[in-house]
């Protein structure tokens, strides 16, 4: 199977077919991503006791941009953690904790949503869901616009 990120790479005018964002919005949240990533990776070293030397252990099998790739892949696309895997030439155990990891940093570095943002102030979350409740939301996330040619 073809790697959706080589894909992407070969056609960007394409990614928002195939992860949701334009790839100039990709290439900035992966800029982004890889920026918390070492943050968070400091302060982990910061307290962990080695008992291994720094370097050993297996190497991913994955780039970091691959991984982002794979994680907002999963979002727009929704495949068995199964078929991700062969996407991207991991096991479904590989594909489920990459999605996992990216997410937290995903939700560190991207706004939460109105519901997020209320969630914790019981007042103001109801009077959110109130008003969302005179409109009728229909969420259909795998129509878009064509793309003229």
């Amino acid at each position: 199977m073809k790697n959706p990120l080589h894909y992407i790479h070969k056609y960007p005018a394409r990614t928002k077919q195939i992860l949701g964002i334009s790839y100039d919005q990709f290439l900035l949240l992966v800029k982004q991503a890889e920026l918390r990533q070492k943050e968070r990776q400091a302060e982990a070293e910061r307290q962990k006791v080695r008992l291994t030397a720094k370097g050993g252990g297996r190497k991913p099998k994955l780039t970091m941009i691959e991984e982002v790739c794979l994680s907002l892949f999963y979002l727009r696309q929704m495949p068995t953690f199964e078929v991700l895997g062969m996407h991207f030439d991991v096991s479904k155990t590989e594909a489920n904790d990459t999605f996992h990891y990216w997410l937290k940093i995903f939700r560190e570095v991207l706004p939460p949503s109105l519901l997020e943002q209320v969630e914790d102030r019981e007042s103001d979350s109801a009077i959110v869901q109130e008003i969302l409740m005179e409109f009728e939301l229909i969420v259909d996330s795998y129509e878009q616009r064509a793309r003229k040619t």
